[in-house]
């Protein structure tokens, strides 16, 4: 159902508006943020965590004072604390956030799906068109996970350990059924997942390559392919595939090496 869908569409099917993310920000934190009115909480948190998110890209998130986050939003520092108690709570808000949308998209999207090459290319797609929707997100939580107390490391561990099993499932359903042929399915998952990493934390590299998160995704998609299909898969799926998004736009990022 959504193995073959592009940005647009998923943008579309999936609603990550800063004012839903904040929606649910509040819906999980009704206890401790002080305020209860729920638009004016949205739009302040908005602004807190886009102000946050300015702040950290630019000289990380231990250099940031809250006299540095109360002239960028424009709330005073006791409204601030009306939302958080300390620095610490606002970055778990955040990356707590970050790692529940990713769990929920993703099993959502991939539960649409039986086949195992279905699958895998839905959970990359997916991957990727929610690191490109909350970019700034993924490359702070990432960035900043070294600045987490021992427990949020651990469960920063355990989500990107989540996220590469749902991966390495998928191979290993793929290899049990005779589609994928690969050696070591745990080294190739985190593969993936380190490839689908690149996209977020070095959008530079691409921009400047002028490469669309679609084309990516097609690349990736081909790269992956070539290396775990059988040759009976390789041949049953090579029947049936499209003119790449890459091919389709010019850009050479054949898995193949344009051959």
């Amino acid at each position: 159902m959504f193995k073959n869908m592009n940005y647009a569409e998923f943008q579309k099917q999936v609603s990550l508006s800063k004012q839903d993310i904040c929606r649910e920000v509040f819906a999980e934190n009704r206890k401790t943020i002080r305020v209860k009115k729920e638009g004016t909480v949205v739009k302040n948190l908005e602004r807190i965590f886009d102000a946050t998110l300015k702040i950290s890209n630019k000289k990380g998130f231990q250099a940031m004072s809250m006299r540095d986050l109360s002239k960028e939003t424009h709330l005073s520092m006791g409204a601030l604390y009306s939302y958080f108690s300390s620095k610490e709570e606002l970055l778990e808000m955040l990356q707590h956030q970050r790692r529940t949308i990713t769990k929920r998209i993703l099993k959502e999207y991939i539960e649409y799906e039986k086949d195992p090459l279905a699958k895998l290319k839905v959970a990359i797609r997916t991957h990727l068109y929610l690191s490109e929707t909350m970019q700034p997100w993924f490359y702070f939580s990432y960035m900043e996970t070294k600045n987490l107390s021992k427990k949020q490391q651990q469960q920063a561990i355990a989500s990107e350990l989540y996220t590469e099993k749902i991966f390495t499932d998928i191979l290993d359903q793929g290899q049990v059924e005779g589609y994928f042929q690969v050696q070591n399915r745990q080294l190739t998952a985190s593969l993936i997942k380190s490839i689908i990493q690149d996209w977020y934390l070095k959008r530079w590299k691409y921009a400047s390559r002028k490469v669309s998160v679609d084309q990516y995704a097609q690349f990736v998609l081909e790269f992956v392919q070539a290396f775990i299909l059988n040759s009976k898969s390789a041949a049953r799926y090579a029947a049936s595939t499209t003119i790449p998004c890459a091919a389709r736009d010019g850009v050479e990022l054949s898995a193949n090496g344009g051959k």
